[in-house]
């Protein structure tokens, strides 16, 4: 049976079924004006016309805005967004499981010392806090992290792309229409921990907004060990 509380609680999917309502709305004003202008009212059609004008222009917002934060997801407490497994393929390679919350397991390979993980956030305005509405999260990117800086800036890079095609929340703040919730903040964060042969790491985020990365007691006793 489907959780509809939990379904619900999606701001994407709240926005989409605002939306169509206000869609059915807008045909349900179409049809009074056309009612009116089949009975020469011509000052309560015009007036009916302006409603519909409002009602489509609503729809789309609500509508667009529904679409763009889809690929998000809600930011809880401390949310589990990441485990990473690692395997030395060479020094300074990486064999690298990525396990999510989904079920979902990407394999890849890094180049470096250590695992770097960025993610975007978006956080709302006072009005949409007030509501209830959470802040969002999107995984960016993975990439290979080398300890000497030198080494960082001429050795070859790995970065892989963690956005599932999601869009971009930085355009919707650019155009979203001021009587809708607004975007306060959307701001990048990120955490890393060194590879180690057979390391196993897992990545949360805390509602504030901050990557946490953390190891596990056998991984952090390797990670302690001179390499």
């Amino acid at each position: 049976m489907m959780d509809w509380s939990v379904w619900l609680r999606w701001p994407s999917t709240i926005l989409l079924i605002l939306a169509a309502v206000m869609l059915l709305v807008t045909l349900m004003q179409m049809f009074v004006l056309r009612d009116h202008l089949h009975r020469g009212r011509r000052l309560s059609a015009g007036i009916r016309a302006v409603v519909v004008l409002l009602a489509f222009a609503l729809t789309l917002a609500l509508g667009g805005t529904g679409w763009m934060i889809h690929g998000y997801r809600l930011l809880d407490e401390e949310t589990p967004v990441a485990e990473i497994d690692a395997r030395i393929l060479s020094p300074q390679q990486w064999a690298i499981t990525l396990h999510r919350p989904d079920g979902s397991v990407q394999k890849l390979t890094l180049s470096g010392d250590a695992w770097r993980m960025e993610a975007l956030v978006v956080k709302w305005k006072l009005p949409a806090v007030l509501a209830g509405v959470p802040p969002l999260y999107r995984l960016d990117r993975l990439s290979g992290r080398y300890d000497d800086p030198g080494q960082e800036a001429s050795a070859p890079r790995t970065v892989v792309d963690l956005r599932d095609g999601a869009e971009d929340l930085v355009a919707l703040r650019r155009n979203e229409l001021t009587w809708l919730p607004q975007v306060d903040a959307v701001f990048g964060s990120g955490a890393y921990l060194p590879l180690v042969d057979q390391g196993h790491y897992t990545v949360t985020l805390s509602r504030a907004g901050g990557l946490v990365a953390r190891a596990d007691e056998a991984t952090e006793q390797r990670m302690g060990q001179p390499f």
